[in-house]
């Protein structure tokens, strides 16, 4: 795994000490970033908030590359949720404009780095020319076999509870089969991301102390990490900060560790 970061970083350097600090068989399987700073970053630079979400293109790049290097199974990026419709109309387009753009611009990186590119969310509610350029992403990228790359788009955690729900509601009734026999396993396998290993570790940028309505239900035992890194400034050194961080934890699922007695 460390071959896949020779030539791009300096010798050395931070990333090389991270690099060589991280137990390559202990990566984490899934990674989910809610990529927040956007806004105050272009404020503190007296700059309008569009200009913040432009500079954050370059982070997405970063994190998509140090995952793929790193042999991440799953890494899903929060990109715009059911509630970032209230934001003004120009702020919006803008966004979805530079999503189709994003995805011109990066797709044959994407495909050659054997990423397998999806959204999640509600994405009939987004515009045709934006679902256009989803599919031809998705289509293209369908038999990849790397790292998966998710995208929540007109996401919500409480939506897709909800959603996945109705499914399994709707599947066990087509079966023959009574509500009441709905399980915990049935909705996890109507989810977005069911296709997708289980998520092992959230990261928020930006200092705030909130999973906004994010992964609701995947992050029942993930590790969380909150850097206070403004997301137009995350780089590969901040990605590899926060797996070496989540490899020194000891992850328990809601249960004790017993110690032997010595």
């Amino acid at each position: 795994m460390l071959s896949d970061f020779t030539g791009i970083i300096e010798l050395g350097s931070r990333e090389e000490r991270l690099l060589s600090a991280i137990a390559w068989e202990r990566l984490p399987r899934h990674v989910a970033i809610i990529m927040d700073g956007n806004g105050r970053w272009a404020a503190q630079r007296a700059q309008p908030r569009i200009a913040g979400h432009r500079a954050g293109v370059e982070a997405v790049r970063a994190a998509v590359d140090t995952g793929a290097r790193l042999g991440l199974g799953a890494l899903t990026l929060y990109a715009f949720s059911t509630e970032n419709w209230k934001r003004p109309r120009y702020e919006v387009d803008a966004l979805m404009r530079m999503l189709r753009r994003y995805l011109r611009l990066e797709l044959d990186e994407i495909d050659r780095q054997n990423i397998r590119f999806q959204t999640i969310g509600r994405t009939g509610a987004l515009a045709k020319s934006v679902r256009s350029e989803i599919e031809k992403a998705t289509e293209r990228t369908a038999k990849n076999t790397g790292m998966t790359l998710a995208v929540a788009l007109n996401y919500g955690g409480r939506a897709e509870i909800v959603d996945a729900t109705r499914a399994a509601v709707r599947r066990l009734i087509d079966e023959g089969n009574a509500p009441d026999e709905l399980t915990e396993e049935r909705i996890a396998n109507e989810l977005y991301t069911r296709t997708m290993p289980d998520l092992d570790f959230l990261v928020r940028t930006s200092g705030e102390l909130r999973i906004s309505n994010f992964l609701l239900w995947q992050a029942a035992y993930s590790e969380i990490y909150v850097t206070d890194v403004l997301w137009p400034d995350f780089r590969r050194v901040h990605m590899l900060e926060a797996v070496v961080d989540y490899q020194r934890r000891d992850r328990r699922f809601g249960g004790l560790k017993l110690v032997a007695n010595e």
